[in-house]
């Protein structure tokens, strides 16, 4: 079969959920392009999407449709050529029109896991729980034919392990979106042993059509992606711990994640983007991995009793952040979680927060916030200076920044050393397309 054949029956499987509503967006566009080809006149589409929460599939079929909006006055040369033949198409909303229309027809929305039946393609987006997934692949095997294949979104949970637990017999493949699926460029791409070449082969051709910048990964627990960044943040939880008789808890996430932001340049510091993920998330991919990879602790009990306190963080559904480590006021960060007093401690400039600033010391010359050098064209020229007068500074906060960033090497370093990545490109790679971070992990830096 070949795969513009599989692509007529598809499924998404937790196709509500946060990954979930990206990857059926993005297969929508794709089978909806497919459709309109006059050679698929004739041919019946159906895009299956299944999940367990009822009302938040009323609520992705509103986020469908709105964002198949924004997708079509995103291209309107391509559609038009698409509808070419269609005369009574005359202005540009028509033709948008049409083609939210014919995307929309293709949806099967429902809660029966038995509406995958028929499907040739099924994609997995549910929660990273190994056993719930076995569990799943299983049901859906029986249900569909024996040359079904498997996309799992798994972000940590080895796809051999899968395959074997389920019997799939290598018709199975990790194709990890990144978070939101619809804007990320990158993907990593997952083979077993096991996996079936053919299957390889079709990975590289979907990349292709949703446009994804593929990154090979052994199948190593958490992959390249939460490889690096579950050990990254598990370095800041612990240096956090080791500051804190200084700085007291709150204060010493205050400071780790001021660094790692302002000072490592990037996009949000770690406790930040821990919080996006969710806690509760970030402690399920640690638990996960520990289960596979033994003599390193990837564990932290900081995590449990926050997950304990029921402070996650996540997104709500209309994409604001919800409190974690950190507390979020109209989308800035306002605070800092208190373990022991059960709330927020709130930034003080004129009290503690600013009296920590002042330890951490004044920042090198050359220090610009992320945003201003996303799309600079000397980006790298300024990094360069950037990170010699960081060199050059003898700073508390340098000093930390210093460590954090060699730290952050050796963890990408190890990922190459332990077959994870096949090389440190491949690392850089999925930190800079993945996290959107400036620069690689494996630098020159320090």
């Amino acid at each position: 079969m070949t795969f513009d054949e599989r692509l007529t029956n598809v499924s998404v499987i937790g196709a509500a959920g946060k990954m979930g509503s990206g990857i059926s967006l993005l297969l929508a566009q794709e089978m909806a392009k497919q459709k309109l080809k006059p050679e698929s006149k004739n041919v019946p589409y159906r895009l299956n999407l299944i999940d367990v929460n009822d009302v938040a599939l009323d609520g992705l079929q509103a986020y469908l449709k709105a964002q198949l909006v924004k997708a079509g006055e995103k291209t309107t040369v391509l559609l038009r050529d698409l509808y070419k033949d269609r005369e009574d198409l005359v202005e540009n909303y028509d033709v948008i029109a049409e083609f939210v229309d014919d995307a929309m027809s293709l949806f099967r929305l429902g809660t029966d896991l038995s509406m995958a039946k028929n499907s040739h393609v099924i994609f997995e987006a549910v929660v990273e729980d190994k056993d719930i997934k076995v569990d799943l692949l299983k049901k859906l095997d029986q249900l569909t034919g024996k040359d079904t294949i498997y996309f799992t979104n798994t972000s940590s949970i080895p796809i051999h392990v899968l395959n074997k637990e389920a019997n799939l017999g290598g018709r199975i493949i990790g194709f990890h979106f990144y978070n939101p699926p619809a804007v990320q460029k990158l993907a990593e791409l997952i083979a077993a042993d096991q996996t079936k070449p053919e299957l390889k082969e079709m990975s590289l051709e979907l990349a292709k059509r949703l446009r994804k910048t593929i990154v090979p990964s052994n199948d190593i627990a958490g992959f390249i992606g939460n490889g690096h960044f579950l050990r990254d943040g598990l370095y800041a939880i612990r240096e956090a711990k080791k500051l804190a008789g200084e700085y007291t808890l709150p204060g010493a996430i205050y400071v780790m994640n001021k660094l790692s932001q302002d000072l490592l340049v990037r996009p949000m510091g770690i406790f930040q983007l821990i919080d996006y993920v969710g806690v509760d998330v970030y402690q399920c991919i640690s638990e996960t991995v520990s289960g596979y990879i033994k003599g390193e602790n990837l564990k932290d009990d900081l995590l449990d009793k926050m997950v304990q306190k029921k402070v996650l963080g996540g997104q709500r559904a209309d994409g604001s952040q919800k409190d974690g480590f950190l507390k979020y006021e109209k989308g800035r960060l306002s605070g800092v979680y208190d373990l022991d007093k059960g709330e927020y401690k709130m930034f003080d400039p004129s009290g503690w927060s600013g009296e920590i600033d002042k330890k951490l010391g004044k920042y090198p010359e050359g220090t610009f916030p992320w945003r201003n050098l996303l799309m600079d064209p000397k980006k790298d020229e300024k990094l360069t200076i950037y990170f010699k007068n960081l060199n050059a500074s003898n700073t508390l906060g340098a000093k930390l920044a210093k460590a954090y960033l060699k730290n952050s090497k050796e963890i990408g370093e190890f990922l190459v050393k332990s077959g994870v990545a096949k090389s440190s490109q491949d690392v850089n790679n999925v930190l800079l397309n993945g996290f959107y971070h400036l620069y690689g992990p494996i630098n020159d830096y320090v």
